[in-house]
């Protein structure tokens, strides 16, 4: 937008709200001067119902341009977040309005409009708490469409629609969930898809006592880099977690291309590493645990 347009968008509401603020302030006087038996009452009341309109659509021009400079970075401002500033602001102005109308003066007309939108957020405030968290949601853009997201650590889809109620899911196993904007703002969230789509992960293996440490890891290693559905740069390793009863606790790192891969990639990780185990001739270390009957212990 060129500097004229920038000056132009403000210029109507600005003269306006100065010129009903005027009339309103010293229209008793011109009328006492100019015309005594006029009703200024009229004057009065019709200046007041322009200077608030004009002062809402004043500040909707200066929010929205506040909002605009501190979006021109990657993530812009969601358009509706005006709207609702927009629209605010006109009911207020509507209401205070109304209240001047029917006699009451500014102060008054200001807590009565007030103690009005008090109600209504308490009536409406359930939806009024999914809209703002859409648009905290829009502004901060914690995840985009398509975006494999977990919520809380229970709910896990494939990002199709962010509304400005509702979040909606579609998980790996075709199953549609709409979630309010007010549960996913509070929840803690994972994105899969964010900053990459590939991730580490891992899976847990125990290896039992007969085979060392280090020859554990190379074996587990050398199983996981086998495959060919996980990604092979980086490559995946193995480290040590905890010398066990059982056995040794492993750790086998891997890289997944993207969250729709993970099932398959831990399936084949899994069996490449039974593979590699039985080629080995090592038992499973649940053979080494041995069942004591209380019964017998004490015969």
């Amino acid at each position: 937008m060129s500097q004229s347009k920038k000056a132009g968008h403000f210029v109507w509401p600005a003269l306006l709200f100065a010129v009903s603020i005027g009339i309103y302030v010293f229209h008793d006087a011109a009328f006492q001067h100019f015309a005594p038996q006029a009703d200024r009452n009229i004057i009065g009341q019709l200046s007041g119902v322009v200077t608030c309109y004009a002062g809402a659509w004043l500040l909707a021009r200066i929010i929205g341009a506040t909002l605009r400079r501190s979006g021109n970075g990657r993530r812009k401002v969601p358009k509706l977040l005006h709207e609702l500033v927009t629209a605010a602001l006109f009911m207020i102005a509507t209401l205070i309005t109304v209240a001047m109308l029917l006699g009451q003066s500014a102060g008054g007309a200001l807590a009565g409009s007030g103690l009005i939108i008090a109600i209504l957020g308490f009536a409406i405030r359930n939806v009024l708490a999914d809209v703002l968290s859409g648009v905290a949601l829009g502004l901060e853009a914690p995840f985009r469409i398509g975006d494999w997201i977990e919520i809380d650590g229970t709910i896990r889809g494939r990002v199709t629609e962010i509304g400005w109620r509702t979040t909606r899911l579609q998980t790996r196993n075709d199953t549609y969930m709409i979630l309010p904007n007010s549960q996913v703002s509070r929840q803690r969230m994972t994105n899969f898809s964010a900053p990459r789509k590939h991730y580490r992960a891992s899976i847990e293996i125990v290896l039992g006592h007969d085979i060392p440490v280090s020859e554990g890891k190379k074996l587990l290693a050398a199983a996981a880099a086998s495959t060919d559905l996980i990604m092979k740069s980086p490559r995946p390793d193995v480290r040590a977690l905890s010398y066990d009863m059982e056995g040794v606790r492993f750790a086998v790192r891997y890289w997944v291309p993207s969250f729709l891969d993970d099932m398959d990639c831990r399936d084949v990780i899994l069996v490449a590493i039974d593979t590699a185990i039985r080629k080995r001739g090592l038992p499973p270390p649940y053979s080494r645990v041995k069942l004591i009957d209380p019964a017998q212990e004490a015969g």
